[in-house]
């Protein structure tokens, strides 16, 4: 299926978000995420579905100030 993420559009066989981010090498990474402009918490990555077409956004937390 074609997703966009962080704007940029990928072909992804990832069923859940979970999925695509072990895909992508984010698995254990501390991230945020969203699909759909909606934030999904990291307890329910693994039920959150993807769909053809679904916009997901990842964003690593920086320091500074």
């Amino acid at each position: 299926m074609k997703i966009i993420v962080n704007g940029e559009m990928m072909n992804s066989d990832a069923p859940t978000l979970a999925a695509l981010l072990a895909e992508l090498g984010k698995g254990d990474a501390k991230v945020a995420t969203s699909v759909n402009e909606a934030f999904v918490p990291k307890t329910l990555r693994e039920q959150q579905v993807l769909r053809d077409g679904n916009r997901v956004e990842i964003v690593a937390p920086r320091q500074g100030g």
